[in-house]
């Protein structure tokens, strides 16, 4: 099994910075997939970015170009970098892993490995 342990949520104002991490531990020998998904009450779970162990990195729309994820294969951690954050970006954020292959941003189920999630808030 897996072990994902995010750190690094808070509260900020409109336009600020934070950033969110995620350390994998377990059965870090198997290939996987990381990414982070986020949930704001009353609205379903969305992708926020996946990071692949190899290749580029995937992002929903909503956040191109505000966030930036990175991947330490070394150290199987997983690091989700947001600028310019918005209020609408308020949300649990969580991470996930996938060891099936399939690493879709709209497909959460594609994940089988979930954090316990970590609150970031944003103030107008």
């Amino acid at each position: 099994d897996l072990k994902l342990v995010e750190a690094g949520g808070g509260s900020v104002q409109a336009g600020g910075s934070l950033t969110l991490s995620c350390a994998a531990s377990g059965e870090t020998d198997k290939g996987f997939c990381m990414a982070f998904f986020r949930q704001a009450p009353g609205k379903e779970r969305e992708g926020v970015a996946v990071g692949f162990r190899y290749g580029d990195p995937i992002y929903a729309e909503s956040v191109k170009g505000r966030f930036t994820i990175s991947r330490d294969n070394s150290k199987h951690t997983l690091t989700l970098q947001m600028t310019s954050l918005k209020p609408e970006d308020t949300a649990m954020y969580y991470c996930a892993a996938s060891t099936h292959g399939w690493c879709r941003l709209e497909l959460s189920t594609d994940f089988d490995y979930w954090g316990q999630g970590t609150q970031v808030t944003v103030s107008s």
